[in-house]
């Protein structure tokens, strides 16, 4: 379940030509339940109608504060009373200085001083403008304020320059909101995450992989760093995108994803390991491309060395999670490996199973821990197992600080 629904987000819409974008916005919003209240500034319904969003978000848009009929039926005060969070996307150079300097004089900057919801800004303007120093010190004491600001993209501006100035696409505007209001729980942690398969070269156009997507470490990765976790990302070869906010390491063979571990361990409280590493490679990568021919091919596999153990040596305080993908005897196979790889939890699937497999949205997993504990969870998806996974570690952690009191 998203963590957006049933909250209520107030939308501001300020005039800029990103404006038109709002409508990507409050859809992605409407789709993860969340209940809209959209404002406008004058300016902005000159590149989008009131009508447009109204329709979109499925309640009235605010326009003007002293309207006697919107001030009836929601009110500047009650609008800001609502909320769970407010939003401003696009968040022109212009709001960005009214708010910054506590002028209210519409209804986005009204609601503004009035809300005591957390705030969340999407500056979108011209390069030259947003690298002013006026917006820089804007920016500086908002954020000195708690506000969030969502950065900027990259790219081709509306007025023929390129470079930082384009509103952010509305999934991270979306995923920044849902860090907003998630409780940050994991925020003294720091989470190093393996996701997605391997690739062992046969020659140079040629590989053993396995069908791993990455789906899964991707979905524990963003709700780490939603939780408030910094989050380390090694990540196989993928076609998905980087989780907002999420520092990507990449890797194509075990040797790699393995060596990014061990390098990154050090920096890392928690260690997830949710990548399909493979356990054989060819022995004799040819160096030119293998011709076809009438005998077929040889390929002689060799094993691949397990790191595990090493890395686990220099576990210390960290806490180490597994990942078991099995087509039989689940509990036998998965409690040997948790106990094999000195891990404090492991989370294995059935991959036979209809919606637990690879490349699919969903999985049905159960939890091994090393206390012996096992929680078998029905059919979700894997952002709800990614979330399921965290709750555990946030009690293991809990549970091993409460024993170090007690020691001390």
């Amino acid at each position: 379940m998203s963590v957006l629904r049933d909250k209520t987000i107030v939308l501001g819409v300020s005039g800029g030509i990103a404006a038109y974008k709002a409508a990507e916005i409050v859809r992605a919003l409407v789709q993860r339940g969340a209940k809209l209240r959209v404002m406008m500034t004058r300016n902005a319904a000159e590149f989008i109608t009131p009508l447009t969003l109204q329709t979109l978000a499925q309640s009235p848009v605010v326009t003007d504060t002293f309207s006697l009929t919107q001030e009836s039926e929601i009110g500047h005060i009650r609008l800001a009373d609502s909320a769970d969070a407010v939003l401003i996307a696009p968040a022109t150079a212009n709001v960005l200085a009214k708010a910054a300097a506590g002028i209210a004089d519409d209804i986005v900057t009204t609601v503004l001083l009035a809300t005591r919801a957390p705030v969340a800004f999407a500056p979108a303007m011209n390069v030259h403008m947003y690298a002013h120093p006026s917006v820089a010190e804007n920016l500086a004491k908002l954020r000195a304020r708690g506000v969030t600001i969502i950065d900027p993209a990259e790219g081709e501006l509306a007025c023929g320059y390129e470079g930082n100035g384009r509103l952010p696409d509305a999934a991270i505007i979306v995923a920044e909101l849902e860090r907003i209001l998630s409780p940050h729980d994991l925020a003294s942690e720091r989470i190093l995450v393996t996701a997605g398969p391997t690739q062992e070269a046969i020659d140079p156009v040629r590989f053993v992989s396995n069908r791993s997507s990455g789906k899964m470490g991707f979905a524990i990765a963003a709700a780490a760093r939603r939780r408030g976790a910094d989050v380390r990302l090694i990540a196989g070869p993928s076609v998905l995108a980087t989780p907002y906010g999420v520092e990507r390491i990449d890797a194509t063979s075990a040797a790699e994803l393995l060596g990014a571990t061990s390098r990154n361990f050090p920096w890392a409280s928690v260690l997830v390991m949710a990548a399909a590493v493979a356990d054989f490679r060819p022995a004799n990568p040819a160096a030119g491309k293998l011709k076809k021919n009438s005998k077929g091919l040889d390929l002689k596999m060799v094993s691949i060395a397990d790191e595990l153990p090493r890395i686990a040596a220099k576990k210390g305080p960290r806490l180490m999670i597994g990942f078991a993908a099995e087509t039989g005897d689940l509990a036998a196979n998965a409690k040997s490996k948790l106990a094999r790889k000195r891990l404090d939890l492991i989370v294995a699937n059935d991959v036979t199973q209809e919606g637990a497999g690879f490349g699919v949205d969903t999985n049905i997993v159960t939890l091994f821990g090393a206390d012996g504990s096992a929680e078998s969870l029905p059919i979700l998806s894997k952002d709800e197992v990614a979330d399921k996974i965290l709750d555990r570690l946030a009690a293991m952690r809990a549970a091993k600080s409460r024993r170090l009191r007690v020691v001390r």
